[in-house]
């Protein structure tokens, strides 16, 4: 299922980059108005300028030029600051950093994005993540990192299902694969936080249900080897069994299923 970080009104505006990149600059008339045939506003931006701005961020996320997101989405922000574009280009910027593993600013821009929206489920599906990815079994502050993820993971799934379809063109049967790919990834992170305190039967339990969410590879390979750390090699090698069944399985995750699968079998000897 393909990860929608972008909001509804951002999603919205990606469909209409054709038609905005086949129309011509706007010309001033006198007085500052616009000659007929000026470019087509994205909906929810108030001017030519503040769509362009929009533009340019879609156009930098497209890329996957974090440099070029994170530039985009400060000059949106700067220049236009009542846009309603703000969460979109918060979480955008977030997202930025995160791929230059600058773990500290994501944080600090997926905060600004909650702070913007308190009912983001997306900043808080980010900072839940961040923070579970992020927290190594011997920080000293290592609970309190694990309680407010939890906290973030758990009030992410709450909203997605509170929140009403973010863009009008897709359908409910997107919507609600959405949801589930949200979930899905929420109580995979449960599932790592729950590795990091070493309570290995409530995470195989969350891995699966991510799986049974979003049924994604990753997620069964690691219920596997969470089952296995707690003892359970017979159900880690059915599921080792049934990734591996796959023949378009990426061969990275191949080649974990196969450890897991081995070390598993070793240990029901």
């Amino acid at each position: 299922m393909k990860r929608m970080i972008l909001t509804g009104t951002l999603a919205l505006a990606t469909g209409l980059l054709p038609a905005l990149a086949q129309q011509p600059p706007a010309a001033p008339q006198k007085g500052g108005g616009q000659q007929s045939g000026q470019p087509q506003l994205i909906p929810g931006t108030k001017s030519v300028g503040e769509t362009q701005a929009v533009v340019a961020l879609i156009q930098a996320a497209q890329a996957q030029n974090p440099d070029a997101v994170i530039k985009a989405a400060d000059d949106l922000i700067t220049k236009y600051a009542d846009t309603t574009f703000k969460e979109t280009a918060l979480l955008q910027e977030g997202e930025a950093y995160k791929s230059k593993k600058d773990n500290d600013k994501a944080q600090i821009y997926f905060e600004r994005a909650l702070e913007s929206n308190p009912k983001s489920y997306q900043a808080e599906l980010m900072l839940g993540g961040l923070i579970a990815q992020n927290t190594r079994e011997n920080d000293l502050d290592k609970e309190e990192k694990l309680t407010k993820a939890t906290k973030y993971l758990n009030e992410s799934m709450t909203n997605i299902q509170a929140a009403t379809k973010p863009n009008p063109q897709l359908t409910d049967a997107q919507w609600d694969d959405q949801k589930k790919y949200i979930v899905g990834e929420a109580h995979n992170d449960l599932g790592l936080i729950a590795l990091i305190r070493k309570k290995f039967d409530v995470a195989a339990t969350e891995f699966k249900t991510a799986a049974d969410n979003d049924p994604q590879d990753a997620y069964l390979v690691r219920e596997a080897s969470a089952l296995h750390s707690g003892g359970k090699d017979a159900e880690a090698i059915a599921i080792c069994d049934k990734v591996l069944a796959n023949p378009q399985v990426n061969p990275t995750i191949k080649q974990v299923t196969t450890q897991i699968k081995d070390a598993a079998m070793k240990a029901k000897k």
